[in-house]
């Protein structure tokens, strides 16, 4: 039986490094260890949080239940052939370094997803995304540990139902699996996803001549390390808000008043606006109050520069939310899971 640690600080486990607690603690590197914990009924009676790299949380409050963390490690090539890989990497390896992987022995498909914080595990949950690339478009399968069963289950790409920064995990099925590994499908020919401007002008910046999938993975940390804070050194969870999806009619409109405005035509004839457009536009880029605020460089990022409350940043995501929809008619969402 694995270590059950009680009225435990997590703030050291989440990348906005607000003080909290929970009530019950204890971390899985295995599904033994995993099916240890879901066997104990008592425990099971608790609200539960699985927990990976913590980088898409904020909580506003002390946490009244059992925080599980996900240790489960091991990356391996599943099946390959001439073109494709199939490979399989635990759910909580980290992110960035599974993607470091895949550059280092040329399977191409997640280099533009390069420096993206959190593990493996949740970025077929959130459908993370960047500069043209979503998890949906390298996704094979995973496995799921049942939380009520304890059984494990394989999800296809048709059962996750992946939508923007969503999937079945965070909707119908929602607390009901524990994701224990992903298989990414990457290919040995890359096709170069450069379609967005910032690439394109950061491979001309670095002069490069013969584009590589290494190249385009250095271009994206360079663009997301002038962009974005460490969350080592300033607390933040990345990208606060979704991009909002408006109709053709509604964008129209706008884009008579803000011609400015900065999107993204959808296939579908929606329109993307660029949130970070929005709030910077109002100028909330750069605010501070106190201990807390948005980013110099990136008003998509809302800070913790030392000893804020969870409730403060909130509070603060909540007039900028006001403060969008009074003057372009647009709701925010927020991309990070409030506690």
């Amino acid at each position: 039986m694995i270590a059950i640690e009680k009225n435990k600080s997590i703030k050291k486990y989440t990348t906005f490094g607000v003080p909290v607690l929970t009530k019950y603690f204890a971390q899985f590197s295995d599904l033994e260890e995993l099916k240890s914990v879901l066997s104990d009924k008592k425990l099971m009676k608790e609200e539960l949080l699985i927990l990976g790299g913590g980088s898409n949380l904020l909580f506003t409050k002390n946490f009244e239940g059992l925080v599980l963390k996900n240790n489960i490690k091991g990356i391996s090539i599943e099946e390959e052939n001439d073109s494709e890989v199939l490979i399989r990497s635990g759910a909580g390896e980290n992110w960035h370094d599974f993607v470091m992987y895949c550059v280092d022995n040329d399977f191409a498909g997640v280099e533009n997803l390069s420096l993206i914080p959190g593990n493996v595990g949740a970025s077929p949950m959130q459908n993370i995304g960047a500069y043209g690339v979503e998890i949906k478009d390298v996704f094979h399968s995973l496995e799921a540990i049942e939380i009520k069963t304890g059984k494990l289950r394989i999800f296809n790409k048709e059962e996750c139902n992946f939508g923007y920064r969503e999937s079945v995990f965070k909707n119908s099925q929602k607390n009901e699996f524990i994701i224990t590994s992903v298989v990414f499908k990457l290919y040995k020919t890359p096709t170069f996803n450069v379609s967005y401007g910032a690439i394109g002008s950061e491979l001309k910046k670095m002069k490069v001549e013969n584009i590589t999938i290494k190249a385009i993975s250095d271009a994206v940390i360079n663009i997301r390390q002038r962009k974005l804070p460490d969350p080592k050194k300033i607390g933040n969870a990345g990208s606060f808000f979704k991009n909002p999806v408006i109709s053709a009619e509604q964008f129209e409109d706008l884009k008579l008043r803000f011609p400015q405005m900065s999107y993204y035509k959808l296939p579908s004839g929606e329109m993307k606006i660029a949130a970070g457009w929005l709030i910077d536009y109002l100028g909330w880029k750069g605010t501070r109050k106190g201990d807390y605020g948005v980013h110099k460089n990136q008003a998509l990022v809302l800070v913790n520069y030392g000893e804020s409350e969870g409730k403060d940043i909130y509070d603060l995501s909540s007039l900028i939310m006001k403060s969008v929809l009074k003057n372009f008619q647009i709701t925010l969402e927020r991309e990070v899971n409030i506690f």
